[in-house]
């Protein structure tokens, strides 16, 4: 497995829920791995992990969102910078280019 961006590599050693080992998991379980030699404090929040051998994930410096905006004061345009909460990270983005507004 690959964690990204870091582009940490190492190999799980079991996939657990509520820290007891499983054989299987599916769609909807939450989970979590155990994987070799990679201490905790080298991974931070907001990390993806990845198959190393079929398409690994990668950073990237921007990205296409479809986004809903509730009970914000005013006019949001080009430039704007909100903080993006997305899975477990919280960081601040902007706005390069509003392509379009639905109301």
């Amino acid at each position: 497995v690959v964690f990204a961006p870091a582009n940490i590599t190492t190999e799980v050693k079991s996939v657990e829920m509520h820290h007891e080992a499983l054989i299987e998991a599916v769609p909807g379980d939450n989970v979590g791995f155990n994987v070799k030699n990679v201490s905790v404090k080298e991974l931070r929040r907001g990390y993806v992990a990845g198959d190393t051998k079929n398409n690994p994930p990668r950073g990237t410096a921007d990205f296409n969102a479809q986004v809903i905006v509730l009970n914000h004061p005013g006019q949001i345009a080009n430039g704007y910078t909100p903080v993006l909460d997305c899975h477990t990270a919280h960081i601040a983005c902007k706005f390069a280019e509003i392509k379009e507004k639905v109301d």
